[in-house]
């Protein structure tokens, strides 16, 4: 059983930078992150290995965003940065035992939520 909680959520402008945590609690799993804007099915945003190699990306924030882990402090983390207002949606963090999925059925843990809200 894993169990997430993330926080870092806010409004912001347009250009500007977020970072988002993901406090884990479980076995080793791959961590990742989804989002959803309102009327729109989840979208996978990144996800990365226990070991924390091998990151990967949606292409639509590819060279904005960055994942990282630190197992030490059981923590995940999103940055965002170049924020436009379409990355505007509750972001979720999501935790699996299979690596490379980018579909939300194949993550079998999730969070609660944590809104972004980006101003134009």
């Amino acid at each position: 059983q894993v169990q997430l909680v993330e926080s870092g959520g806010g409004l912001v402008q347009a250009g500007d930078s977020l970072r988002l945590s993901c406090a884990a609690s479980g076995r080793r799993y791959v961590m990742g992150w989804f989002r959803q804007a309102p009327g729109k099915e989840r979208e996978f945003v990144a996800a990365i290995s226990w070991s924390g190699a091998n990151p990967y990306y949606a292409d639509s924030v590819k060279g904005r965003f960055t994942i990282s882990r630190d197992n030490a402090k059981n923590t995940g983390y999103l940055q965002m940065n170049s924020l436009k207002p379409e990355d505007t949606a509750v972001y979720y963090c999501v935790a699996s035992q299979s690596w490379g999925s980018r579909r939300a059925p194949d993550y079998d843990y999730w969070g609660q939520g944590t809104q972004v809200t980006v101003s134009s």
